[in-house]
């Protein structure tokens, strides 16, 4: 078994499994993660990968990206962009459906500094599934579902317990803590543009559950011990609202300048918990048994305070007249974690921010040359994390990434598909922590347009 300081570090015994049933798409995914990380704990769990695999390949930029071509769900007044497909004359006739999917593969390895080994896991999970609409001119809307927390992980911890007067040895103590769950936000977005300000909002419903279970027993040789299991189960949900607004400034012809803000104000969500205090035994071959209920009560209600959260930033953009071009742009994340309570109570989490860095090149397309149409992405990123248990993570990331157009069909020449793809290295801790996490993610994203609103011309 690998250590680390005395905790080791386990699989867990069976993946988390989620059920994602999105009806207006009427599709069901299911997507099993393997995962283990200590630092979940904290908080409603480590945020996964929080942006369109487009944006994460450019270090995570999103307050000032606009695309007509994919969906830009973390700010909303983007989908003022996505309506435009431009006629011969220069008037705008039809815009484009996009069916946006992600997923990701994750390795992660986590060790401690005062120790050569390491605990490595390898994982898959469901990023995001969203559609976006063109409505009419400068108004667009999107709707879908993205997980947004994951809690998993399992600790084993080993003690010697000592006679508090004497200070001789009593008794040994094996220690198992436990937790698995996350967050989901199903969502309708919509933005518009009025001259060169677009303004949007998004409204979803923000629900979870987490279980945290710690399972202690003791080993006497002449005393024997019943088993102990404190187990909580938390259900929350409600109403979640995100706001964004994006300026942009025409210096040339082919050249923009835009300014994005985005974000979520201080939210209560409605929670409740069911609590369970027993003793059980162990069976090797067939799990855990309970024994007796010593206590238990359920529908416990409450809440839990979800932190405001806002990114400002800025994309500089360059078109060239025969295609291709270029962008360059920078965010600037802040999320008020010292505001989070659960149940009321605080957690070892703190404010944290972040620094993202992106660009992207779009080389001029030639004719038999299809890495002339391959996008091409890279990205870097820098700040603190928002769990200070064992003492302050500092956490950066870089990134690169393509989008890989699809050839079209001859039968559906309306049709154009983009696959995205991301590589990303995460960096979580250093020697001063007491545990560093490494995380290697590939993410891939499958963008699916077509013609939408297009008036039909018969000869």
């Amino acid at each position: 078994m690998r250590s680390a300081n005395s905790i080791a570090l386990r699989r867990m015994k069976s993946p988390g499994k989620f059920l994602v049933v999105l009806v207006a798409l009427s599709s069901v995914l299911t997507v099993q993660a393997q995962d283990n990380s200590p630092y979940s704990r904290y908080g409603l769990g480590d945020i996964v990968p929080h942006s369109n695999v487009v944006n994460r390949a450019m270090g995570g930029i999103i307050s000032g990206y606009s695309s007509r071509l994919n969906v830009n769900f973390n700010n909303p007044a983007s989908l003022s962009g996505l309506q435009t497909e431009v006629d011969r004359s220069g008037k705008s006739v039809y815009g484009r459906a996009i069916l946006d999917v992600g997923i990701n593969l994750e390795n992660r390895t986590i060790r401690s500094p005062q120790r050569a080994d390491k605990f490595t896991s390898s994982y898959a999970s469901f990023s995001y599934v969203q559609v976006g609409i063109p409505l009419k001119k400068n108004w667009g809307m999107s709707f879908g579902l993205r997980p947004l927390t994951r809690v998993s992980y399992l600790i084993m911890k080993k003690d010697r317990l000592f006679d508090s007067n004497t200070g001789n040895p009593i008794d040994s103590a094996h220690t198992e803590f436990s937790g698995d769950g996350g967050s989901f936000l199903p969502n309708i977005s919509t933005g518009f543009r009025i001259g060169d300000l677009s303004l949007g909002g998004s409204a979803g419903y923000f629900f979870g559950n987490r279980k945290t279970a710690t399972k202690r027993a003791l080993v006497n040789d002449s005393v024997a011990y019943y088993n102990s299991n404190h187990t909580t189960r938390s259900y929350f949900g409600d109403i979640f609202f995100d706001l964004g607004a994006q300026y942009e400034i025409a210096l040339t012809a082919k050249t923009t300048l835009r300014f994005g803000l985005s974000g979520n104000l201080q939210s209560k969500l409605k929670a409740s918990q069911d609590i369970m205090r027993e003793t059980f035994t162990r069976d090797a071959n067939s799990g855990d048994f309970r024994l007796d209920s010593v206590h238990e009560s359920n529908d416990n209600k409450g809440e839990i305070v979800y932190p405001a959260s806002y990114t400002a930033g800025l994309v500089f953009e360059h078109l060239k007249e025969n295609g291709g071009g270029w962008l360059v742009g920078a965010d600037l994340m802040q999320t008020k974690w010292s505001n989070y309570r659960f149940f009321g109570a605080a957690d070892a989490i703190k404010d944290n921010w972040q620094f993202r860095l992106g660009t992207e090149l779009r080389p001029t397309p030639a004719i038999r040359n299809y890495f002339s149409t391959v996008s091409y992405r890279a990205g870097l990123s820098f700040g603190n994390d928002y769990v200070t248990a064992g003492g302050d993570l500092p956490q950066w990331s870089a990134t690169l990434g393509m989008g890989l157009p699809m050839v079209r069909s001859a039968y559906s020449p309306g049709q154009f598909s983009i696959i995205n793809v991301a590589f990303e290295y995460n960096k979580r801790g250093n020697n001063s922590n007491l545990l560093k996490e490494n995380t290697f993610r590939i993410s891939a994203g499958l963008s699916l347009s077509d013609l939408w609103f297009n008036k039909r011309k018969y000869d």
